[in-house]
């Protein structure tokens, strides 16, 4: 990241993330400022690009945003004619900012390790944009996504490129594929940011995992 104020929050204080009360406190303090100061301000191109994916993959609502922040991909989605759309998160102030965009039908505050409280098969569609990175989320959560999942739901999640193999991504594909829990399974490789982006993390990219629940 560029320089900054040592008071605001940034990139590296999320990839330096260890425990959900750690995102809990840093997505409390960064909410109000993320889209003009992260998202703009670094050109983030993910979630665009994300719900892109999502939708040039047949993707259809109802949808489920997961680590949906301030709602950028949701945004996206709603502008792409996708819906409905709702959001969850593990910070209440980020999806009060979600909310404020108006593309979503509900909000669900809720920690992917410990699920998410909806019913079984209860979406069409899942996305997630930036959420599977450094310091985050691993594939561990896969499995509650799937629960939500309706058969032949299409996913779309972004998969920090440099996270995908170290954090075993690779490896819950393959068994879920040999498992035949989901189907088709392909990575395309995309720019996270845009070219006004500065910092070490300019040029880093994320694979989108496009596939469907069987």
């Amino acid at each position: 990241m560029a320089p900054m104020d040592k008071q605001k929050p940034g990139l590296s204080d999320a990839y330096a993330l260890q425990t959900p009360s750690d995102s809990k406190r840093l997505y409390a303090g960064w909410a109000s400022s993320y889209d003009q100061d992260f998202a703009a301000g670094q050109d983030y191109l993910l979630p665009g690009l994300t719900a892109k994916a999502f939708a040039a993959a047949g993707g259809k609502g109802p949808v489920l945003d997961v680590g949906a922040g301030t709602g950028l991909c949701g945004q996206a989605l709603q502008a792409l004619g996708v819906g409905p759309i709702d959001a969850t998160d593990i910070s209440p102030e980020m999806l009060a900012e979600a909310l404020r965009k108006d593309a979503y039908r509900d909000v669900i505050e809720a920690d992917l390790l410990d699920g998410i409280p909806v019913p079984r098969g209860a979406y069409r569609g899942v996305v997630s944009s930036g959420t599977f990175t450094h310091g985050h989320v691993g594939p561990e959560a896969l499995p509650a996504l799937l629960r939500a999942a309706a058969p032949d739901a299409q996913f779309a999640l972004s998969v920090n490129a440099k996270h995908y193999e170290k954090a075993g991504f690779a490896a819950a594909f393959d068994r879920l594929l040999r498992g035949q829990w989901i189907k088709s399974l392909t990575l395309p490789e995309l720019r996270i940011y845009g070219p006004r982006a500065t910092g070490d993390h300019r040029d880093d990219t994320a694979l989108i995992a496009l596939f469907q629940k069987v």
